[in-house]
């Protein structure tokens, strides 16, 4: 009985972290490391983790410092930046590679928070459908008589329950980039 909401409670934290990386990959005018993530760098022939190759740090708000490992791959890494998806040019002055973030305009501002409101929803859409697939594996154990009728009612508010802390915490991870995106 407990393993169905266990393992409901284990999808939706799955959940959460997804939402949490693609908010993550939301660029809101500040340096932020994860922005970087999704790059790969073709390294001895192979695409490679950004992270796997330099360390990135962050020495001012608003700027990115790639310090490759090796300085050989310096120009493969210029390469995969500015072929990247991020609208930020590379500055790179032989050693290190600086991504300056540019300042984002109110107007862009509000087109990413309404962005990151579709990103929100499909979360709790996720997991809702999760909720969905507990409740049903609740009513088969019931059918099957594994479990009392009683046992669903309270089996079903244990799921409807960690249905709502998911939703929570997705709510709460949507305001804290919205007020992240909306600080100027």
């Amino acid at each position: 009985m407990n393993e169905i909401v266990t393992t409901a409670q284990d999808r939706m934290k799955n959940s959460l972290s997804s939402l949490q990386r693609d908010l993550g990959h939301i660029r809101a005018g500040r340096a932020n490391a994860s922005l970087l993530d999704r790059i790969q760098v073709v390294y001895y022939g192979a695409p490679t983790p950004l992270n796997q190759l330099a360390s990135i740090t962050i020495p001012e708000a608003r700027v990115l410092m790639v310090t490759p490992f090796d300085k050989s791959i310096l120009k493969d890494i210029e390469k995969a930046l500015y072929e990247s998806d991020l609208g930020i040019t590379p500055a790179n002055d032989g050693s290190v590679i600086r991504l300056v973030i540019p300042m984002l305009t109110e107007e862009r501002r509000k087109e990413l928070v309404k962005d990151m409101g579709k990103i929100i929803e499909s979360a709790k859409i996720a997991i809702r459908n999760i909720r969905r697939d507990a409740m049903d594996a609740a009513k088969k154990a019931q059918k099957a008589n594994e479990i009392t009728e009683d046992d669903l009612k309270d089996l079903e508010k244990e799921i409807q329950k960690a249905t709502d802390e998911a939703v929570k915490e997705a709510d709460k991870l949507a305001a804290t980039k919205e007020k992240e995106l909306l600080d100027i």
